[in-house]
């Protein structure tokens, strides 16, 4: 008798279940790879739109501004391939894209997801999903977009060096107990296809509307660190670009398309 199908994430135990159109067509699997992401690239002007490289594990897992990402099996390193047609300076809605799409699935299973600034998704304030979105273009046109997600899912925290784990988390930790990998990736997969062609169709503000609702970082005092400068201040808001809105300590209004966010603390009431 089978007790349950292996936690892997092979192509046919994904596409078993899955209920896409676009998305997740064409699974490349690996046990291991450097980087779905390198993968995705390296592929990108060949595969057809919707391609998703996933691995167990990943050597060479980056965050952003170059950042190593620990990437240990019982996660779920995936990466999507993109072609959108719209300009090089409107990619950063597909980072906050995918943010809500992490966050919803989150949600799906009752946790309180929450989106931090440009690319995180947290659980209680701590770092449960980090996104990767990487571009192809042309001066006017995008020919492909990688849009690479890392998510702590059945990863036992107590494997993280100090520092990381004092500010990371895994959906195993929150729940209590594994989830179904397979059916997680099914779920994102979908929810993140739903967007993207609401996207295409309607455009970003509905799905703008869901990122603010959804924002861990609106209304807290944060620290930004640009590749010129840091600034401290509340951030207030964010515009139908997804550039961050801050108040200034000195009362002056800067909008921040790309930096690094730090919570500083807690706002009141939130």
């Amino acid at each position: 008798m089978l007790a349950g199908s292996p936690d892997v994430l092979t192509p046919a135990e994904i596409k078993a279940g899955l209920k896409t159109s676009l998305i997740g067509k064409n699974i490349h699997y690996f046990k291991e790879t450097e980087s779905t992401n390198i993968v995705a690239r390296e592929m990108a002007g060949s595969v057809e739109e919707g391609a998703v490289v996933i691995a167990e594990a990943q050597t060479g897992g980056r965050g952003r501004l170059g950042r190593k990402w620990l990437s240990p099996e019982g996660g779920i390193w995936l990466s999507v391939v993109l072609k959108p047609r719209m300009q090089p300076l409107h990619a950063p809605r597909l980072t906050l894209l995918a943010g809500v799409a992490v966050a919803k699935t989150i949600r799906s299973y009752g946790l309180p997801a929450k989106i931090k600034w440009p690319n995180d998704v947290l659980i209680n304030g701590k770092k449960v999903c980090g996104i990767l979105t990487e571009i192809g273009a042309e001066l006017d046109a995008i020919q492909y977009v990688v849009v690479g997600m890392g998510i702590d899912a059945n990863v036992d925290m107590e494997t993280f060096p100090g520092d990381i784990r004092d500010s990371s988390t895994s959906l195993k930790n929150e729940l209590g107990n594994d989830i179904n990998r397979v059916e997680f990736v099914q779920r994102l997969l979908l929810e993140l296809e739903v967007l993207y062609l609401k996207f295409q169709k309607e455009g970003f503000s509905s799905i703008m509307e869901e990122w603010r609702i959804m924002s861990a970082t609106i209304g807290e005092w944060v620290k930004i660190t640009t590749q010129a400068r840091s600034m401290y201040g509340e951030a207030i808001g964010v515009d139908s670009e997804g550039a961050l809105i801050l108040e200034t300590s000195d009362g002056k209004l800067e909008k921040i398309v790309a930096g690094n966010c730090e919570h500083l603390r807690r706002a009141h009431g939130s």
